[in-house]
């Protein structure tokens, strides 16, 4: 059992977690937060960790029972004679993801980072996990020392996200590989966006749960969050000229109990939970910017509302690249 983790502050300090870890919360409007950033602005409680458990097990079924896209396994597969595979995972949340990499690759030494310690402490020899706020100019890490680097809903923390790339461009080794899932924050009704039904004029069929999102967009703009990254993720990949055999993909989420595909139900129904959990989670973050608490609860009940009993097929959309880091050239 890891009872202690490196803790990796801005300056590269370096101290460690051990039993008592309350130093790296606080509460905020009655939920628990991490003290490290204060632009991510989701909780870091029970609740989040459930709703990470969640959210790694829709991608799961979105990736046919795997956890990742690209070569991972021929990048990771042990070769006589060179050093031993390393795998970063920014923004770990719950750990699972670095957990279950871990488990199915003993050989690799797999690291997850996040800005608060809410994951297991009884892990896979291999898997450790470290503290850092990621929104920083560089990062606490060498270059061209990992093997594979994964960042998934990471975009709502980070200022400047062309940056952030470039960092894990220079810590990913040459035919390393990266792989980023960010999900968008604009809500779609019958397979329509919010931005049709501003166009069109037409009504979404889901007021309350469209003006949450509204709201929602509007927090993270005022936090200094460009919005617009998720859909732009493969060309900010390009932008970085660091990464060839570049694939960009779109997973579609149905959310609630409508597809009739099994697989698809199931990835609703587990999209369904994340949002469950996932609303009252952001009634902080609305108070934080200034709205009252009525009109908080207001935004967040009629929301629920929607979600409960929808008139239409809501779902969301995930846009997912992965990239392979150039080699150099004499």
């Amino acid at each position: 059992m890891r009872l202690n983790y490196p803790v990796i502050f801005p300056l590269n300090q370096l101290t460690y977690v051990g039993e008592d870890d309350s130093e790296f919360f606080c509460q905020i409007h009655g939920r628990r937060f991490n003290t490290l950033s204060s632009r991510y602005m989701l909780p870091a409680d029970e609740e989040e960790i459930r709703r990470s458990e969640l959210q790694h097990k829709t991608i799961q079924f979105l990736f046919n029972g795997k956890n990742y896209v690209g070569p991972i396994a021929d990048i990771l597969e042990p070769k006589e004679g060179q050093e031993r595979c390393r795998v970063l995972d920014l923004g770990t949340g719950g750990g699972f993801w670095a957990i279950d990499l871990a488990d199915e690759f003993p050989s690799a030494e797999v690291i997850g980072v996040d800005l608060a310690p809410i994951q297991p402490r009884e892990v896979p020899a291999n898997c450790t996990f470290e503290l850092c706020d990621l929104d920083q100019f560089y990062l606490p890490y060498p270059s061209e020392h990992f093997d594979v680097i994964h960042a998934r809903f990471m975009h709502t923390g980070i200022e400047n996200y062309p940056r952030f790339l470039h960092e894990i461009a220079r810590m990913l080794r040459p035919g390393g590989l990266v792989i980023l899932i960010e999900p968008d924050t604009e809500p779609i009704a019958d397979e329509k966006s919010a931005s049709h039904f501003t166009r069109s004029g037409q009504p979404s069929g889901m007021r309350g749960w469209f003006t949450l999102w509204e709201n929602y967009r509007r927090c993270l703009r005022d936090k200094g969050i460009d919005v617009n990254i998720p859909p732009e993720l493969s060309n900010l990949v390009a932008s970085t000229g660091a990464f060839d055999r570049i694939v960009s993909q779109e997973g579609n989420i149905p959310i609630g109990f409508w597809p009739k595909d099994p697989v698809a139900l199931s990835i609703g129904q587990l999209a369904w939970m994340n949002y469950d959990i996932m609303l009252p989670a952001m009634k902080p973050l609305f108070l934080s910017a200034g709205m009252r608490d009525w009109e908080a609860r207001k935004l967040i009940e009629e929301a629920h509302q929607d979600l409960y009993y929808p008139l239409v097929r809501a779902s969301s959309r995930l846009h997912i690249v992965h990239a392979i880091k150039k080699a150099k050239h004499p």
